[in-house]
């Protein structure tokens, strides 16, 4: 062979791994920077869609929801207590008590004012739309009657008073009560629903998730491009690290602590108010069942046994209204009003007991003064202290509800501009890190 040609040495099978890994490394990289790059926007555009969700719907709870669901209750309490109140002055007879006629008006003022905020602001079903027509109706042919009932009585006609009296009753108990209790209950499932979305789980879940992968992607380009470079840190990389730990945790803890405090005030505030609220109906129609009884002189023993279905509801035993309130409301002022409700509540049964044994010995004289009288052992004063009581806890459980729903909704600001920074520094810091390093095979 001669001496100026020699045959090339074949490359050793570690220089071709090399080479290889070489010509490959500048794609690894093409592919991190375009997968995290585009990770980091589908992260930030799905979390800040999440918490914008869940934040609307919390705001919704606080801003809509809930004053609609207040509405809906004051609108049939104060129906139910206007019926109380009327049916209570016509037995009483002339002349009327002016505290009588204002407390009624304010009932129906109420009322009326609660239904055009209810027309308002409500788009709902045609189910509800119905209702509210009901009530809107009813209520006008109901105050008529009322009206004659109330005129009659001051012109001295107990008969013709009366028999107005129960026409107006027929018209709230088969009309607008139903109606009103319809719309409530209608309300109050938007609540809750508008509360379950606030604290629905699967997005928030999605969106953790979804943040875990690009962490541990994150830490394993650094381990890799530790490997290929001997560098140490990669700062851009470390920045899309920090950003996307920091903003998953803050979004942990803040959809935590909403939940915590939505949970919170509907089991402590708004579900206890709402056995409340429900006592004091049942109370109002307790009481109008032992007016009407009186009016009526029919010796029927369907006002009685109304009386004692209502009162049943009530409680307190095991299951009632006030005992499975008494044990949801959180310890202070809610718990104090409940407990001296079941204390009114207790005393006032047991003055009515009186007041149907004097109905059927035929005492009407007697059984008339301890139903209309407000003195100290009658059922009128019994009643009073009831509602009272009743109301003043209403009040303490709607305050914790309305408090925990703030709280709760508050743990959502800021949280939806702060997971689209992160989602740009994610973003920017893999561009910058991994552009850098792309740069030295150019």
């Amino acid at each position: 062979m001669p001496a100026g040609r020699r045959q090339a040495a074949p490359a050793s099978p570690a220089r071709s791994r090399r080479s290889l890994a070489r010509t490959g490394t500048p794609g690894v990289l093409q592919l991190l920077l375009i997968g995290l790059v585009a990770a980091s926007v589908v992260w930030g555009a799905v979390g800040a869609w999440t918490v914008g969700q869940h934040a609307s719907a919390a705001s919704e709870v606080v801003s809509t929801s809930e004053p609609l669901s207040l509405a809906a209750q004051q609108m049939y309490q104060s129906l139910s207590d206007a019926d109380v109140t009327a049916t209570t002055a016509i037995l009483a007879g002339p002349p009327e008590a002016l505290t009588t006629r204002v407390r009624y008006e304010g009932d129906i003022e109420n009322a009326s004012a609660d239904l055009a905020h209810l027309r308002g602001t409500t788009a709902g079903s045609a189910q509800l739309t119905a209702d509210l027509t009901d009530v809107s109706t009813g209520l006008a042919v109901y105050a008529k009657y009322a009206a004659e009932a109330l005129s009659a009585s001051a012109a001295g006609q107990p008969l013709a008073a009366g028999s107005y009296m129960e026409d107006a009753s027929d018209v709230m108990h088969l009309t607008l009560l139903p109606a009103a209790n319809a719309i409530y209950a209608q309300q109050r499932a938007a609540l809750t629903a508008a509360s379950a979305q606030a604290t629905g789980l699967p997005w928030i879940v999605v969106t953790v998730l979804l943040a875990v992968v690009i962490g541990f992607t994150l830490l394993a380009a650094q381990r890799w491009l530790r490997r290929r470079t001997h560098r140490i840190i990669n700062y851009g990389l470390l920045l899309a690290s920090a950003a996307i730990v920091i903003s998953t945790i803050w979004l942990v803890v803040g959809f935590l602590s909403a939940r915590s405090d939505f949970t919170q005030g509907l089991g402590h505030g708004s579900t206890p108010a709402e056995e409340l609220a429900q006592s004091v109906i049942a109370a109002q129609q307790a009481r109008s069942d032992q007016v009407l009884n009186l009016i009526s002189r029919t010796g029927s023993t369907s006002f009685s046994a109304d009386f004692a279905a209502e009162t049943a509801k009530i409680g307190p035993r095991p299951g009632s209204l006030l005992t499975t309130a008494g044990a949801s409301s959180l310890a202070g002022t809610g718990t104090a009003e409940v407990a001296a409700a079941e204390r009114a509540a207790t005393a006032w049964y047991s003055v009515s007991a009186q007041v149907f044994q004097l109905d059927k010995a035929h005492q009407y004289a007697a059984e008339t003064a301890r139903v209309i009288s407000t003195g100290p052992g009658s059922s009128g004063s019994g009643f009073t202290a009831l509602v009272t009581h009743l109301r003043n806890a209403i009040g303490a459980d709607q305050a914790v509800f309305r408090s925990n729903a703030a709280s709760g909704s508050g743990a959502f600001g800021g949280l939806e501009a702060g997971v689209i920074i992160a989602a740009l520094l994610m973003a920017a810091g893999s561009a910058w890190g991994l552009s850098r390093r792309l740069a030295e095979y150019r």
